[in-house]
């Protein structure tokens, strides 16, 4: 099948991984011994549409099937079932075409060779993946520009940073010029300025007209970078939309989180709380309640809050405002943290 313009850079259909836990040894399977492996939905029927030309995210915690899902689109792994096609071209039935037309940095990979240059290493890669040796040359040294490496092409890998490890990494995946990049927790392990910059080399590929797929818990990056955003939870969609969308769900204006000293169980301050703001979360650790509640005012609920917990017997101890994050999406979607 041949991809035209109006087709999405990627189309799933009821995407489907089943794992089993544990293992079955030759005796048992020699003595014909029922399989017991317990087996668990890493991803439960997906539908997942991306566009050509835009960066979508996926955001969710760790465990919630975001890089089982990555790895199926990259045709690292076979679905149990459902349908894939990338760039108009059915993942199952043509996989080494696909892969000709992506490139993947996942999570998790020692891809580099720290013993070799820069240089050296994208040769490596290059014949790995088929460059012809005429363009060899030049696609290297457009990567290696592309991540604001060229200067440090000649310098040993294991004289890197791990901002500009990771920048190689992203060079790697590059070299076939792919029309689809797949960055799977692009930042994790970053300091914050190379984080920064690895953002920013990600915002040019999508001025060059690469559509870019990415995984991240962050919800900061999924704001800043994301044109669409989907929530993934228990290998679930349980939202997607652009992050102002998204955010726009919250029916509140502004977000207060606060720390309450409790003298009880909490349930009195949580139920006069409530008078006056959504109390989207709770959590109670060695005498102190946690609360994120959803408000039109601050200035309105703070004083109410501290009027509730001093007729409940309790204490203010913090108190933070913030703005309407994405992650107080995925708290209201599921009732627990990102982060959790």
């Amino acid at each position: 099948m041949t991809a035209t313009a109006a087709e999405p850079a990627v189309d799933a259909r009821g995407l489907v991984k089943v794992f089993e836990r544990g293992r079955r040894t030759f005796w048992q399977r020699l003595r014909g011994e029922p399989d017991r492996r317990e087996r668990f939905h890493a991803v439960d029927g997906i539908d997942l549409r991306v566009e050509r030309g835009e960066i979508f995210g996926l955001l969710g915690p760790n465990g919630a099937g975001k890089t089982t899902t990555m790895k199926m689109l990259a045709t690292l792994l076979i679905p149990t079932s459902g349908t894939i096609s990338v760039l108009g071209i059915d993942v199952l039935a043509r996989p080494r075409d696909v892969r000709a037309r992506l490139g993947a940095m996942l999570s998790g990979e020692r891809s580099l060779y720290w013993k070799l240059t820069a240089r050296e290493n994208l040769e490596y890669f290059a014949a790995l993946y088929h460059v012809p040796p005429r363009q060899t040359r030049a696609r290297i040294d457009d990567a290696l520009t592309s991540v604001k490496l060229l200067d440090r092409a000649d310098d040993y890998v294991e004289r890197y940073s791990t901002g500009m490890r990771q920048r190689l990494a992203l060079a790697r995946a590059l070299l076939p010029d792919p029309p689809l990049v797949i960055l799977d927790e692009p930042t994790v392990g970053l300091d914050p300025q190379a984080a920064r910059d690895l953002r920013a080399r990600v915002r040019e590929l999508r001025s060059q007209g690469r559509t870019v797929l990415l995984t991240t818990h962050y919800m900061e990056e999924a704001d800043q970078l994301c044109d669409r955003v989907a929530i993934i939870d228990h290998g679930r969609i349980v939202a997607l939309d652009t992050p102002g969308a998204l955010k726009r769900t919250i029916r509140a204006e502004e977000v207060v989180r606060l720390e309450i000293g409790l003298a009880d169980d909490g349930a009195a301050v949580l139920e006069r709380l409530g008078r006056s703001a959504t109390v989207a979360r709770s959590e109670r650790h060695n005498g102190t309640l946690a609360v994120t509640a959803h408000c039109a005012s601050a200035r309105d609920f703070v004083p109410a809050a501290f009027d509730a917990a001093r007729s409940a017997g309790a204490t203010i101890q913090h108190v933070e405002v913030v703005p309407v994050t994405l992650e107080d999406v995925f708290i209201s979607l599921t009732g627990r943290a990102l982060r959790e």
